[in-house]
């Protein structure tokens, strides 16, 4: 590695004829590299993120737990406004992560907002010994409260096009190029988002929804229908996730005003629009938000999966988790058109196509009359046994692991840790 070549064509020499993905060679990228080998020894993971651990069970989620495997990892969430006094609310998951809350009075300017968290967290670094440690970014938003600080390494692991979201501030899209400027290594959620992206960077790698296999499987198996869910008849089109601006709520009416036989369960909690804009006639369920873990209970009940999402900004550049999480279940899908979607899905005829209510009732009709699926099932399982969150941790500790090689070879001039 210490040619002069460009670090991937050093590889390809080694690696004649290897199978590649994101520029890194299968091989490597299965072996589970351990960045705590460099002499730059990491210890601990910092994460900044605008969600809250304990709301949907996402990609934040899945990745982060397996860093909690090798480092003491830190999720350190936006702040709440209703304390009496300033302060850290600090809880350990199941999964060992540490999940930092800060709790701040109500009422404060947004330049004390600011210093505050900033004071907060300086201290808390100094009290867990926080000293040598690597920065994880989902928003960037979180650069005001952390960007005192000197870590090893920066990675953005940019899941969505936070700009296009409901009530995305204005500063949001010059903090992601203070983002971009101070990141080693920026992570997409999907391809359109690296498309979008790959120009604002030296160093960006899609890594698109992944899933745990083994927990969706269960739904294959499951016959007992949960309580809230055993009274609703078939057949059954099933949603999960959450319930936003990104949901086609048009086309869900539509298609249960069009079938009245057909069943509607939506479940997931409702952000960022008013409980009153859901469209409500008989047949569509609201069961609310359920525990990651019992979602396979709820999917196997049901005969076909959908994703409904709208065209609008805010879907433009998304790649769901649930379309292989619903695929792992064994459930036909029919999702909307999607770009990420068609080109990983839908041309591989894992995933039908719907963009209209019309559309959606004829290729749902169509599966519902369908009862031979072995074939499918086949080209579903092949494409999942290459798909895991675990495969995708991988690949990413193997490009933050050669980035702090490159940082070793050339270490940049080390700024004095700064505490406020």
């Amino acid at each position: 590695m210490g040619s002069n070549l460009p670090i991937n064509a050093c590889f390809r020499e080694k690696v004649p004829g290897a199978i590649w993905h994101n520029n890194i060679p299968y091989s490597m990228a299965n072996s589970y590299p351990n960045m705590t080998n460099t002499s730059t020894t990491t210890t601990h993971l910092v994460c900044f993120s605008h969600l809250r651990w304990n709301f949907v069970y996402q990609r934040p989620q899945h990745l982060l737990s397996r860093f909690a495997k090798q480092f003491k990892v830190f999720f350190v969430e936006e702040p709440l406004f209703d304390a009496p006094e300033n302060t850290l609310e600090v809880s350990t998951t199941p999964e060992n992560v540490t999940v930092v809350v800060p709790r701040l009075k109500n009422g404060m300017s947004e330049d004390e907002v600011v210093s505050t968290q900033k004071e907060l967290l300086s201290k808390f670094f100094i009290d867990n010994n926080i000293t040598k440690y690597f920065f994880w970014y989902y928003t960037p938003m979180m650069l005001s409260v952390s960007d005192h600080f000197n870590p090893v390494v920066t990675v953005y692991d940019c899941m969505d096009e936070l700009a296009a979201f409901k009530f995305a501030p204005q500063a949001l899209k010059d903090k992601e190029n203070e983002l971009f400027a101070k990141s080693d290594i920026v992570f997409t959620g999907g391809y359109s988002l690296y498309e979008a992206k790959k120009s604002r960077h030296h160093d960006v790698h899609p890594f698109p929804s992944s899933i745990d296999t083994e927990h969706y499987f269960k739904a294959r198996h499951y016959t007992v229908d949960p309580a809230d869910q055993a009274s609703i008849g078939h057949p059954r089109i099933g949603y999960f996730g959450v319930i936003d601006e990104r949901i086609d709520l048009n086309l869900i009416e539509g298609v249960a005003k069009r079938k009245p036989e057909w069943q509607i369960i939506m479940i997931g909690p409702t952000a960022k629009i008013s409980p009153d804009s859901l469209p409500k006639l008989p047949n569509i369920h609201y069961l609310g938000m359920k525990s990651y873990q019992e979602l396979p209970t709820y999917i196997a009940g049901w005969d076909i999966a959908m994703m409904p999402f709208a065209h609008n900004e805010s879907t433009r550049y998304i790649s769901p988790t649930k379309t292989p999480e619903y695929l792992a279940a064994g459930k036909p899908v029919i999702s909307t058109p999607i770009a990420d979607v068609l080109r990983q899905y839908g041309r591989n005829g894992l995933v039908n196509i719907a963009g209209t209510p019309e559309e959606f009732v004829r290729v749902a009709s169509l599966e519902l009359e369908n009862n031979d699926r072995d074939e499918w099932m086949q080209h579903v399982n092949e494409f999942l046994s290459q798909n895991s969150w675990d495969k995708t941790f991988q690949r990413m500790v193997y490009l933050i692991t050669r980035k702090l090689h490159d940082k070793e070879v050339k270490p940049n001039t080390i700024k004095e840790q700064v505490y406020v």
